[in-house]
């Protein structure tokens, strides 16, 4: 099989240094620092919607057999990888839904951060409900 090799676009830049551990329950903002050649991809993102972002767990320990059952944080019981949120996986990729609050040149403005600042973005997208 033939290797897979991504590039970052950009970084997240925040100041915070509390980070919820998932989107859905973050009222964190900061930034999404896009690369600058890639900033007229950026045209058509609009304040007030939401975009998936896809990143790199950049500080998550290498995955081993052993992280194949974990016990999340905020549950009583184990799970495998798969059917958690965990950063600790096979490849430590991550996916969030943030809202754009502004986009000025090469730098979105969010919300609902659950990255740390530094974190290499991967790939953006439009958030599709339906």
């Amino acid at each position: 099989m033939k290797e897979i090799v991504l590039k970052p676009i950009g970084y997240v830049r925040t100041k915070e240094n509390e980070i919820p551990r998932q989107w859905t329950v973050s009222e964190v903002e900061g930034e999404l620092v896009i690369n600058p050649e890639y900033q007229e991809g950026l045209k058509d993102i609009k304040p007030g919607e939401e975009i998936v972002v896809i990143f790199y767990f950049h500080q998550a320990p290498a995955f081993t057999s052993k992280y194949l059952i974990q016990k999340p944080p905020h549950l009583n019981e184990e799970k495998g990888v798969f059917s958690t949120c965990s950063p600790i996986r096979p490849n430590p990729i991550g996916l969030s839904v943030l809202k754009v609050l502004e986009v000025k040149e090469n730098v979105i403005k969010v919300k609902r951060l659950d990255m740390f600042n530094g974190t290499p973005i991967l790939d953006l997208k439009p958030y599709v409900k339906e």
